[in-house]
């Protein structure tokens, strides 16, 4: 049965010595872009292989929300509640809003399409950054079809604003495929993990939002080999400690860099996110199932979460 592998005592303080996944849910293809909605009381993730968006309660009932989805990956709500989604197939973040409008944030960059908006994330302030490595334009995950940009970045977009606004958060040649990425408890640092560089970095967050200093913060996560389990998914907890998606589970590095241990799960782990009435549960969406386990500490409070 999956556990924790501890690395350090410390793990212990996060999570109930003892304690292990559940499966909340099954039967789906890939299953990603997690977000809890405080007020449904609903967890809403993404399959994107079969095209759907699903939700699931509590105790395990599912529903189908949108088909086709657009291939969505990345999800995350704002201030409003209104529903902002990374889709593969358009190549675009757009912002569905709770009355029924569908508002397409960002879809290009200097005259060409972006590669495939996969994960996001947004600041107290309403600033919003999203990864855009080209996943979405691998056959199953998204449509295949070749790329515009010729590389890998991340974006930001400023409060209020949208396409006209898009700007580069850091340098065309920061990452490979930049995928997941979160803020510190305060928003005075952005973490952003490589995939296939099985690492992450830390950047600090300057008050206008552009991020600067760049710098190693943790590496081998893995090798980086889609089989073994790679960073993908990545949250912080209300401590500053680092959750991220690797081989075997869910790792947890304190902010100093350690690697506190690891909350094991059976399949291959996309993405995870905390929610439930207490924001102590942790969804782990894996592969063909969605995971819950109850820890003792929360996350970072996002602006959706106040």
């Amino acid at each position: 049965m999956p556990g924790i592998d501890a690395k350090s005592d410390a793990i212990y303080d996060l999570v109930e010595e003892g304690s292990g996944v559940e499966q909340l849910a099954t039967g789906f293809t890939f299953t990603e872009g997690p977000v809890w909605h405080p007020e449904e009381q609903v967890l809403y993730f993404s399959d994107m292989p079969a095209d759907i968006r699903r939700k699931v309660t509590l105790d395990g009932v599912v529903t189908e929300v949108r088909n086709p989805s657009f291939k969505c990956n990345g999800m995350v709500l704002d201030h409003d509640l209104d529903l902002l989604v990374c889709e593969h197939v358009t190549s675009s973040l757009v912002r569905e809003r709770r009355d029924g409008v569908r508002e397409i944030l960002a879809y290009h960059w200097q005259g060409k399409y972006l590669n495939s908006p996969n994960d996001v994330t947004v600041r107290s302030d309403g600033t919003i950054y999203f990864s855009d490595p080209w996943y979405g334009r691998f056959p199953g995950f998204g449509i295949e079809r070749e790329r515009e940009l010729g590389w890998q970045g991340v974006f930001r977009i400023p409060p209020g604003g949208g396409q006209d606004e898009l700007d580069l958060a850091v340098a065309e040649d920061e990452f490979e495929m930049p995928n997941g990425l979160c803020f510190s408890p305060d928003e005075s640092l952005m973490y952003i993990n490589d995939t296939p560089h099985a690492h992450i970095k830390v950047f600090d967050v300057n008050a206008d939002g552009t991020l600067s200093n760049g710098r190693m913060f943790f590496e081998g996560v893995g090798t980086g080999v889609i089989e073994e389990g790679i960073p993908d998914g990545m949250k912080v907890d209300e401590l500053g400690n680092v959750w991220v998606t690797g081989p075997k589970g869910v790792w947890v590095i304190s902010p100093e860099g350690e690697h506190l241990g690891t909350v094991e799960v059976p399949e291959n782990v996309g993405n995870h996110s905390w929610g439930g009435p207490d924001w102590h549960t942790l969804f782990i969406p894996s592969s063909t199932s969605v995971y819950t386990i109850t820890t003792k500490v929360g996350p970072r409070r996002e602006p959706y979460m106040r």
